[in-house]
């Protein structure tokens, strides 16, 4: 795949530069097939120093030079970006879509009909290697576009195909969660320096406590409950500490969290 695959990054900031160095990482694309074009001389140096990769001077250009495009610019950019690009889209080109909230009807209405479109929904774990990918297929993609983008994304952590209406689900679930998470290990660390610990100890003790359960959940392959019950011995610590979050509420509170983020994705979408 990096002999014959050529990307062009529209929109050359700190995703599109993350996601770059992935799929050079992966061995998915050479640096010599890695191009983008940015309004931002500075973003378009900062990629090109940290990819190897090359720039273009406008997003016409780009679409010249790649067959699969990456649409990675703010959603209210996307209108003017795709102006540009449009009339350069041949049934060869690919494009992509990062761009939150900006769904596949609105892309495709904007691009020649036919145009084969993939939109993305990456989270910022991404930005390390840990991301959480969802995506979804627009009319006209294939199979094999679908193979490319699981592919790509793969390589900067878990990618699936999901139908469109689940990418609001998406949104509240991993595009929202590392957020949720950050909290959590915040306020794990509060209870660490409440109980005497000093706070940077505390801090990445939390972190590491999270970033465990999770590799246990992903590589084990064992439901989350199972786990918890592991290691929640009778008339222990563990199940104190749990009886104390459920009169809090926080199983609850993070139900509602995702559902409330998936609605407000959802909003957004339609607005």
């Amino acid at each position: 795949m990096a002999g014959e695959l050529t990307l062009g990054f529209l929109g050359a900031g700190q995703m599109a530069t993350a996601l770059a160095r992935g799929f050079l990482r992966a061995g998915l694309v050479t640096a010599e097939r890695i191009w983008a074009s940015d309004v931002s001389p500075a973003a378009a140096a900062r990629f090109v120093e940290q990819t190897g990769g090359r720039t273009v001077p406008d997003n016409a250009t780009l679409a010249d030079r790649a067959p699969v495009l990456v649409l990675a610019v703010k959603p209210a950019q996307v209108p003017a970006v795709l102006a540009e690009v449009g009339p350069r889209l041949t049934p060869a080109h690919l494009l992509i879509s990062i761009a939150a909230g900006v769904a596949l009807h609105r892309l495709e209405a904007a691009l020649p009909a036919g145009t084969r479109v993939v939109r993305v929904m990456p989270n910022s774990p991404a930005l390390i290697g840990a991301g959480a990918t969802a995506f979804a297929r627009g009319r006209a993609a294939t199979p094999a576009d679908a193979e490319v983008v699981q592919r790509l994304f793969s390589a900067v952590g878990l990618a699936a195909e999901v139908t469109e209406p689940l990418l609001d689900a998406v949104t509240g679930l991993s595009g929202s969660g590392p957020a949720y998470a950050f909290q959590m290990i915040e306020a794990l660390s509060d209870g660490g320096v409440a109980a005497g610990l000093p706070r940077e100890l505390a801090t990445r003790l939390a972190a590491q406590t999270l970033l465990g359960a999770a590799r246990l959940v992903l590589e084990t392959g064992q439901h989350p409950g199972a786990l918890k019950d592991m290691v929640t011995s009778p008339g222990g610590t563990t199940i104190e500490g749990l009886h104390e979050l459920e009169k809090a509420g926080v199983r609850g509170a993070l139900i509602n969290a995702v559902r409330a983020a998936a609605e407000k994705a959802r909003r957004l979408g339609q607005g």
